[in-house]
């Protein structure tokens, strides 16, 4: 489960609560969380963001609990520093992170795709900064896929073969699917390494999907998207 977490933060302190419950209830069923909140910021502040999502805060009256969420998604344009910290935070709670590398958005290509004197566009970059990053310590290198993983729209499938030589052991987040126009069909080449390379990300289309289908109700619609979503993500891994 993936909750954006600007959706519960617009709300306040019982946006916050809600939030808490959403993932207590997710995990409760056996479910995975990734807080969507693309945190990035100076050391301080992201090992604060990574207390809050995946760790906990130690005060005079004992340890006050995060979020507990399972992994969570990360900007990169602060540099490595930060990464590193957030980094740290995720590991200690053997959590994960997302670093966004190519957004789904049409304003990616206003930074992202920018060329480098170097060669190549910055996000090359990025990916390169994630693949390092994932390699964890001497000696982990083996790893078949990485705890560092990548955002990687599914809105502009011809970079995937490139950022899969980029990044060869790193799961790719995709959004994109459904309402911005990605295509689960489109997306084959994030799966090469292995079945959980990839990780295909719809919600608009899902939580719509009644309105597009006539009579249904909106669980049984829901329901009947994301199966549908879920058997053409298996089918190209």
């Amino acid at each position: 489960m993936k909750p954006q977490l600007a959706c519960f933060e617009r709300l306040g302190a019982p946006g916050w609560a809600a939030l808490q419950a959403v993932i207590d209830h997710a995990h409760a069923a056996g479910l995975l969380v990734l807080a969507d909140g693309k945190r990035g910021d100076i050391a301080v502040s992201a090992a604060a963001y990574g207390q809050a999502l995946v760790g906990s805060t130690p005060t005079p009256f004992g340890e006050v609990e995060g979020l507990g969420a399972d992994a969570f998604t990360a900007n990169p344009y602060l540099g490595v520093d930060t990464l590193e910290t957030l980094l740290e935070s995720a590991r200690a709670a053997r959590a994960g992170m997302f670093v966004l590398v190519r957004t789904s958005n049409p304003g990616a290509a206003d930074v992202e795709d920018l060329p480098l004197a170097a060669g190549g566009p910055l996000w090359e970059r990025v990916a390169t900064m994630v693949d390092t990053l994932g390699r964890g310590p001497a000696g982990t290198e083996a790893a078949p896929l990485h705890d560092v993983g990548a955002v990687v729209g599914a809105t502009a499938p011809g970079h995937i073969a490139r950022m899969r030589e980029l990044m060869p052991h790193t799961v790719f987040l995709l959004p994109g699917v459904g309402a911005q126009g990605g295509r689960v069909e489109d997306l084959a080449p994030a799966f090469a390494p292995h079945r959980a390379a990839g990780l295909v990300t719809a919600s608009r289309s899902i939580a719509a999907a009644h309105e597009h289908t006539s009579g249904a109700a909106p669980d049984v619609a829901a329901r009947a998207e994301a199966e549908r979503l879920r058997a053409a993500a298996w089918s190209l891994a």
